[in-house]
Order: structure tokens, then C-alpha cells, then sequence
């Protein structure tokens, strides 16, 4: 606040500035913004952000040596928090996927989240598929990387500097192998040959 005085006996008045300056707050002025700005990225971090989930085609079973088609599904999610006493309006966006096939193998980040495939096309190479050499059991975790925004009492939406991450729970994949025998005749012909009713199926 700025005060003015001036003597009576002129008229018009001359004002003359009384220095310094006061504030008309008991405490000096806060930047709340900025203290929002430095905490907003570990705010971020600690959202209940849904993570993407992992689809699997052929699933839930998979063959040792073939290509398994892995794609994302991930959504856009807002959330409303109070920050100092602000009312600060958040929003991830999900922009890169880390998969991580469980058998000492990974994928990623990148942007692509992959797509399914008609069932006639299971066993083709995909952007993110991935061939497993050994059979056996294995946890499938995704991990979706969402760039973040927000805006301070209704204001423009500001960047988030850096990423949440966020996992999905572990899924298990299970990898088979498969056999493949010739016959020269059929059940009718042959009904003690291999693969008919009742007969015992050869050793692995």
C-alpha cells in the first residue's frame, strides 16, 4: 500500500509520496504456484493411475517358438486433488509401453502399443509380439508410461516435466510345445494306430 500526504493549506492538494511502501498482509506474499510446480511431478507420480493391461493372442496358452501377439489397452484418465489449499486439475495420458515377457526378455519404451490380429493371423510377426525358446510358465508385466498435465484454479493446463509409470499386475503366460506325427491310415483302417480311441499315445 502507498501513502500520500499533502498540508491543508494548499488547495488543490500536493501530494507527496510517504516512503517506504507497506504491505497490508501480516505475512509476506507466498508463490503458490511455483511451490505446485516443484511438487506437482511427485503428486503425479503418486495418482491412482490405472496402468494399461497386456492382451495375449493366442491366450492364455502360447506355443514355444512361435510368434505370441502382446498389445496394450491404456485410457486417458483425469483427476481433481487440492495442492496448498488450490483446487489443481490433473490429466495422464498414456504415450509409451515397456513390456516385460518374464523370461529375461523386454520390450521397450516405445510409443507403439500394437493391436490385435484376426484369429486366421495368430502367428504373425507384430511390432510387438514375441517368441518364447522354452516352455513353461511366465509373468507378462506391462508397464505404461503417462505424460501428465494440469491446470491451477481453472487455469491453461501446464506440462508435467518428467513420466509416471505405472505397472500392471503380472500376467502368466503359458508356453506349450507342439507335436506333430504322419499316418499312412485312419482309425477304420488301422484302429490300433496311433492317435485312435484307446491307444495309448507315444512317449515325448
Amino acid at each position: 500500500m502507498r501513502w500520500y500526504t499533502s498540508l491543508r493549506v494548499f488547495d488543490p492538494p500536493i501530494w507527496s509520496a510517504i516512503r517506504p511502501d507497506r504491505c497490508v498482509y501480516l505475512e509476506q506474499p507466498e508463490d503458490v504456484l511455483g511451490k505446485i510446480a516443484a511438487q506437482i511431478q511427485t503428486k503425479f507420480e503418486q495418482l491412482p493411475v490405472s496402468p494399461g493391461t497386456s492382451v495375449m493372442q493366442p491366450s492364455p496358452n502360447t506355443l514355444r517358438g512361435a510368434e505370441t501377439n502382446f498389445y496394450a489397452e491404456a485410457v486417458e484418465q483425469s483427476f481433481a486433488i487440492d495442492m496448498l489449499g488450490q483446487s489443481v486439475s490433473v490429466t495422464a495420458k498414456p504415450v509409451q509401453y515397456t513390456w516385460n515377457y518374464g523370461d529375461g526378455t523386454s520390450l521397450g519404451p516405445q510409443t507403439a502399443a500394437g493391436g490385435p490380429l484376426p484369429q486366421d493371423r495368430w502367428g504373425e510377426k507384430t511390432i510387438t509380439s514375441h517368441v518364447y525358446a522354452q516352455t513353461g510358465d511366465f509373468p507378462v508385466v506391462l508397464t505404461t508410461h503417462f505424460q501428465g498435465t494440469y491446470s491451477v484454479n481453472g487455469g491453461p493446463p501446464l506440462p508435467i516435466p518428467g513420466q509416471g509409470q505405472f505397472s500392471s499386475p503380472a500376467q502368466r503366460v503359458s508356453v506349450w510345445r507342439s507335436i506333430t506325427r504322419n499316418y499312412a491310415d485312419t482309425c477304420l483302417q488301422n484302429p490300433q494306430g496311433q492317435g485312435c480311441p484307446g491307444v495309448a499315445a507315444p512317449p515325448p
